[in-house]
C-alpha cells in the first residue's frame, strides 16, 4: 500500500478523537539549536473533519488494527472497514515533510492496539523519540498513550512529548463495562494518577534547579487530557460533569474533551440508532468552561432535582441565571468579581474591563456599551447608575422567550 493510501485511511480514522488542541504547551524554539520546527511558528494550514472540528496538526492513527472490540470505535476487531499501518519511520518523514511545507504546526498520533499495549506504546515513543532526538524537531507532539503500557513507557512518552492523553471514553465504569469490557476504569485512573505525579514533580524538579544550570528534562509541559464520548450509553450530562469536576480536580487534567456519539456502519444493538444532538455537546463545553474558570459547581448547573440533562436552548450560565432570579440584579459598581462573572453575557475579559474602568467613577450603560458588553443579555441582570431592571426578573420564564436566540430555520435538504 502507497503512503498516500495509507494517509488516506488512518487520517480519516483519526477524525474521531477531539482531544488534540496545541494550547498550552511551553514555547519551543529551534533558533541557534541546528534543529526545525517551533511551536510559535506561523503559517499553520487548518484543515476541517465533516463534522467541522478543525484540525492544526498532523493528526493521524499509528495503525486502525485494534485488537480491542469497543462497541462505539469504528476501528473495533470486529468492525469491516479497511486496514493501514504506518512504521514510525513512516510517520516522522510525514511529520517533516508537512511541517516543512507549513502545513501543520505539530503531530498528533494514536493507534489501534497492535499486539498488546507495551509493543504499541513502544512504537508511538519511537516516533517521538525519532523526531527530537534524531532531527532535532522543535514543534508540537501530542501522544494518544495506552493505560495498560508500563509505567517506563509513559515515562518515555512524557520525556518527548508535550502533552499526553488517556481516554476515559465513557463518564461511568457502567458504560465503560457495557460498551469497552477490555478497559477498565482503575487501570485509567491509575495511569492518570502517575501522569500526574510525573508532570508536577518535573516541574518542581525545573523550579528548584539552580541557576546557570541545566535544568532538568521537561515532561509533557502541557500536561495531559482526555476525551468523553457524548450519547453511545445512557449517562446524562449531569454525570459527565460530575466525572469532569473530578478529573480536573484529581488528576490536574488541561481539558476534558467531549465528542458526540457518532453511529458507525454494523453498529452492535447496544448502541443507539441517532446521533445526539451537537447542540449537547457545545452545552457540555460551555458547562467546562463554567466549572473551570467561572467558579460555578456541577450541582448549579445541572441540579439533582432536576433530569440530569443541559438546557439546549439556553447556555448553562443563563439557565442559571434564569433559575437563581433572587441573586439579581448585580450592581455593576460594587459587586465582587466573583458575582460578576455569574452575570449571563459577562466573560472574563468583560469583568476585567468593568472592574478597571469602574475605578474612575461610577458606570453608566452607555459605559457597558463602550466596553463591548453584550447589552441585550447582561442589561435584565444588572444595575447601574441609570439603570434598573425593574420587574423583568419577576417573569424569568418572560426573560428566558426574550433572550433565548430563536429556533434555526432548516435548509432545504437537511
Amino acid at each position: 500500500m502507497q503512503t498516500l493510501e495509507k494517509l488516506a485511511i488512518l487520517a480519516d480514522a483519526a477524525k474521531y478523537d477531539a482531544s488534540c488542541a496545541s494550547s498550552g504547551a511551553d514555547r519551543r524554539n529551534s533558533l541557534g539549536t541546528g534543529g526545525i520546527g517551533s511551536t510559535e511558528g506561523m503559517g499553520i494550514c487548518h484543515s476541517y473533519t465533516p463534522d467541522g472540528r478543525c484540525v492544526s496538526l498532523l493528526k493521524i492513527l499509528l495503525t486502525n488494527f485494534c485488537t480491542f472490540d469497543c462497541a462505539y470505535c469504528v476501528n473495533r476487531v470486529s468492525s469491516n472497514v479497511r486496514r493501514a499501518r504506518f512504521t514510525p519511520q513512516e510517520v516522522v518523514d510525514l511529520t517533516l515533510d508537512f511541517y516543512k511545507r507549513n502545513y501543520i504546526e505539530g503531530l498528533f498520533l494514536s493507534s489501534g492496539i497492535i499486539r498488546d499495549s507495551d509493543y504499541t506504546m513502544e512504537q508511538l515513543v519511537e516516533v517521538a523519540r525519532c523526531l527530537r532526538e534524531d532531527h532535532k524537531f522543535a514543534g508540537y507532539i501530542h501522544l494518544k498513550t495506552i493505560p495498560d503500557a508500563t509505567p517506563e513507557l509513559l515515562a518515555a512518552a512524557g520525556r518527548y512529548a508535550d502533552r499526553l492523553s488517556i481516554n476515559v471514553e465513557l463518564p461511568t465504569e457502567a458504560g465503560l463495562a457495557q460498551l469497552a469490557p477490555e478497559k477498565k476504569l482503575p487501570g485509567i485512573r491509575a495511569a492518570m494518577g502517575d501522569l500526574r505525579w510525573r508532570i508536577e514533580e518535573g516541574k518542581e524538579a525545573r523550579k528548584a534547579a539552580p541557576k546557570f544550570r541545566a535544568k532538568p528534562p521537561r515532561f509533557a509541559p502541557a500536561g495531559q487530557s482526555t476525551q468523553m464520548i457524548v450519547g453511545a450509553d445512557q449517562a446524562d450530562d449531569r454525570a459527565i460533569l460530575t466525572t469532569t469536576e473530578n478529573l480536573y480536580g484529581n488528576y490536574r487534567l488541561r481539558r476534558v474533551y467531549f465528542s458526540a456519539f457518532s453511529p458507525i456502519p454494523d453498529a452492535s444493538k447496544k448502541l443507539p440508532l441517532l446521533a445526539p444532538p451537537l447542540q449537547r455537546e457545545h452545552r457540555l463545553y460551555q458547562a467546562d468552561w463554567l466549572l473551570r474558570f467561572y467558579g460555578f459547581g456541577v450541582d448549579e448547573i445541572a441540579p439533582a432535582s432536576g433530569d440530569g440533562m443541559l438546557d439546549l436552548d439556553v447556555d448553562p450560565k443563563l439557565a442559571w441565571a434564569l433559575r437563581n432570579p433572587a441573586r439579581f440584579p448585580v450592581d455593576m459598581n460594587t459587586a465582587p468579581r466573583e458575582m460578576l462573572l455569574r452575570v449571563p453575557g459577562m466573560g472574563t475579559r468583560n469583568v476585567e474591563r468593568v472592574i478597571s474602568s469602574r475605578r474612575h467613577g461610577a458606570l453608566r450603560v452607555a459605559d457597558l456599551a463602550r466596553l463591548r458588553v453584550p447589552m441585550k443579555k447582561v442589561l435584565p441582570f444588572v444595575s447601574l447608575l441609570d439603570h434598573h431592571p425593574k420587574a423583568s426578573l419577576d417573569d424569568p420564564l418572560r426573560l428566558r422567550t426574550l433572550l433565548a436566540p430563536p429556533p434555526r430555520q432548516r435548509g432545504l435538504f437537511e
